[in-house]
């Protein structure tokens, strides 16, 4: 029988040398809203920052990361209280959002385009309402903030039991409902599929990580007001995986007809079409920041 994660301190540093071995990024770290943040950045060109969701990692985007670099400067922090960005503090609203202000200020020459997914999306919507000069562009991927988050049952039931016990049955379970085709997913990631999810369950199991991403969830969740909505200045696109049950596409085909926001659907992809479909997601995301 293998040793369980929990019990392998050493497990998570190696699955993240693992990956970051095989990507073009360099990571260092930066104080942002007095949090040391860990931050992957690779290319040249107009900056791109990219939010990545609720108990997940920066890690997650690499996927889409090299073939966005050949045309921008790409920058992926660790959201505060994950993967290796420090948490154990109260992440109030103001604080995220300082947070946000600081990571764009150290990182981005330009004002940059904002791809924020799931709670990210959320966070960087709220932050183009509040600095309207500091966003180029918007990207929400299936995001929240639009709607009332009011997953599909077994979405709902999946993501519990993985947040009670994470191991790697309860994480294989939850991505059956996070991805369109799971095995599909795993076939082509491969050799790197084992030290992704070894990644991700040993950090949702590091003390505190559920706490933050709990905290984010509360804050950024609920439904922004139309009121702020329609105050973003930054173009903004939504891009939606078809098969999304988290947070279905419906809910995006109506901040499209009401706010005017391009919508673009990937196929084959529920919750994280950048991750599932990455080589579809980059064409659209080529042609949005285009």
């Amino acid at each position: 029988m293998s040793t369980p994660l929990s019990d392998r301190p050493a497990v998570a540093a190696e699955a993240r040398e693992q990956l970051l071995a095989s990507s073009p990024v360099a990571e260092r770290r930066i104080i942002a809203a007095g949090l040391s943040t860990a931050v992957l950045e690779c290319g040249e060109g107009p900056p791109v920052v990219l939010l990545h969701g609720p108990a997940e990692l920066a890690v997650g985007w690499l996927p889409i990361v090299d073939g966005l670099a050949a045309s921008h400067r790409v920058i992926a922090p660790d959201l505060p209280g994950h993967g290796e960005s420090q948490g154990g503090v109260d992440l109030t609203t103001t604080r995220v959002l300082r947070w946000l202000a600081d990571v764009v200020e150290e990182t981005c020459a330009a004002p940059p385009a904002i791809v924020g997914r799931v709670v990210g999306g959320a966070i960087a919507a709220r932050f183009a309402v509040d600095h309207p000069d500091r966003v180029s562009q918007l990207v929400l991927v299936d995001t929240l903030g639009l709607a009332r988050f009011e997953p599909a049952p077994q979405f709902g039931a999946a993501l519990h039991s993985f947040f009670a016990a994470p191991n790697e049955e309860t994480y294989d379970e939850l991505m059956s409902f996070c991805m369109y085709d799971a095995a599909a997913v795993r076939d082509r990631v491969g050799d790197g599929w084992p030290a992704f999810a070894a990644y991700v369950v040993d950090r949702v199991r590091t003390p505190g990580v559920l706490e933050a991403a709990g905290a984010l969830i509360e804050r950024f969740g609920a439904p922004i007001p139309e009121a702020d909505l329609v105050r973003i200045a930054a173009p903004t696109t939504l891009i939606w995986g078809r098969h999304d049950l988290a947070t279905p596409l419906a809910v995006a085909e109506l901040a499209s007809q009401r706010f005017g926001w391009p919508l673009h659907v990937v196929e084959n992809a529920a919750d994280d079409p950048a991750f599932e479909q990455p080589e579809a997601f980059l064409d659209v995301l080529r042609e949005v920041l285009r």
